[in-house]
């Protein structure tokens, strides 16, 4: 892959985890500035319900912000774009679909096809 085209996708990622850094703090911020004291049973249930989701959300930012931070050491180290399974270069469709991913499309196929036959 040429380096215009890692540095497109270097900056991608820059900005999915500025994103995501950004929206973690306004959370942070709505959840603190939130009054814990709802006198109504259903405000508060609803309220609690809406920071479960909230929080979920944002358990899964944090996991794809260490995507995102892996996906930029493959970009610096030069395997990014390379399947880990099959040593073969995944595809730029896929790779704009998901840019954290680290297989190809056949691998990842075939991984999915394992584990729902694990699954039945």
């Amino acid at each position: 892959m040429d380096e215009k085209t890692l540095e497109l996708f270097r900056k991608q990622l820059e900005a999915k985890k500025q994103e995501i850094m950004d929206e973690a703090g306004r959370t942070l911020n709505e959840m603190t500035d939130q009054t814990s004291n709802v006198p109504d049973p259903n405000d508060r249930a609803t309220i609690e319900s809406g920071r479960s989701f909230e929080l979920r959300i944002r358990d899964r930012e944090r996991k794809l912000l260490s995507k995102i931070d892996e996906a930029i050491a493959r970009i610096e180290d030069g395997s990014f774009g390379i399947c880990e399974a099959c040593d073969e270069e995944i595809g730029l469709k896929r790779l704009e679909a998901r840019p954290v991913t680290t297989l190809c499309i056949d691998c990842k196929t075939a991984q999915e096809t394992q584990e729902k036959s694990k699954g039945l």
